[in-house]
């Protein structure tokens, strides 16, 4: 993701040392979250952000503030899987849902999208998004719930899996509009070629992202509260 953001935003210029410290940053706050040190963590992401910033030139063909952003976005994504997975001894079960959940959001909308079609949802930004296949991604996502808790004995209620699918299916289609707004900001269609086909990691992960944060935010404000496996 650090070398995908970097050359995205550089237009496909070189890595150059701001992605070296995307990636230095990126590990070390790995690191630190994995060692239970989450606010040290995020404080590595923060310090690698301004020093990006800091060190971007125009010959790296990265802007200031772009440098910053990827680090700034991306960093606690990562930071907030791993504290989702050893948040608690269920930790295993919420990134599961977590990635179903994303998994069956992107899969609603396209099938909705492609069978029903119509309105728009963001036509300057990604032209084939529709209204309808956000209502799929809703309703793919809050089955998703009903039917994830049925197998699980050990998650939420029901209704309350449905009711969080549906809200992390809705940030999860701004996270891919999102990252679709950055690749028409820079003229590119994918994020890299890495999968053949399909384009870059960011390409498969940008739902992920902005929903990882989304539900790591909303169980650490709500001190675990928000969803409880186990209970």
């Amino acid at each position: 993701m650090a070398w995908e953001w970097t050359r995205l935003c550089a237009s496909g210029q070189r890595f150059g040392r701001v992605g070296l410290i995307t990636i230095g940053g990126f590990l070390a706050a790995i690191w630190f979250a994995f060692v239970g040190q989450v606010g040290s963590a995020l404080l590595v992401c923060l310090v690698s952000a301004v020093l990006a910033a800091m060190l971007a030139r125009s010959r790296d063909g990265i802007g200031p503030g772009w440098a910053a952003l990827g680090i700034l976005y991306l960093g606690p994504a990562l930071v907030a899987l791993i504290w989702l997975r050893g948040h608690d001894d269920d930790g295993e079960r919420m990134i599961l849902w977590l990635i179903l959940t994303v998994v069956v959001t992107d899969t609603g909308a396209f099938f909705a999208g492609r069978l029903i079609g119509g309105p728009r949802l963001a036509p300057r930004i990604s032209p084939k998004k529709t209204w309808a296949g956000l209502g799929g991604a809703v309703v793919g996502s809050a089955v998703l719930g009903v039917v994830y808790a049925s197998f699980d004995a050990r998650a939420p209620d029901a209704g309350a899996l449905a009711l969080a699918g549906t809200g992390l299916a809705c940030v999860a289609q701004i996270g891919d509009l999102a990252e679709s707004w950055v690749k028409r900001h820079f003229g590119a269609k994918d994020s890299s070629h890495l999968i053949p086909g399909h384009g870059g990691i960011l390409d498969r992960v940008d739902g992920l992202v902005a929903a990882a944060i989304a539900f790591a935010l909303a169980q650490w404000i709500l001190d675990g509260r928000w969803l409880t496996w186990g209970a």
